[in-house]
């Protein structure tokens, strides 16, 4: 039954429209099985899954095609549209 749910969440992380999506699925599975190996348990795969695909959306919408990354005057890194 686990490979089962593994298998159906990969599978909808590929089938993703967006870049966006496609890396926070992506980032869900992989910090899931992360998380579950680490721990041994499902509360850790929950966790793993939760900021692989937090981490994974951020990324995503990091290199969507149209933003770059800036730099402000007190050296943090943000993105915005293109200019």
């Amino acid at each position: 039954m686990k490979k089962a749910v593994i298998f159906a969440v990969m599978g909808l992380a590929l089938a993703s429209c967006t870049q966006t999506e496609k890396t926070t699925g992506g980032g869900a599975v992989i910090g899931a099985l992360a998380g579950g190996a680490i721990t041994g348990n499902v509360r850790g795969a929950a966790v793993g899954g939760l900021i692989g695909g937090a981490t994974g959306y951020l990324i995503g919408r990091a290199s969507e095609p149209g933003y770059c990354y800036y730099r402000d005057q007190y050296g943090q890194r943000y993105t915005a549209r293109c200019r």
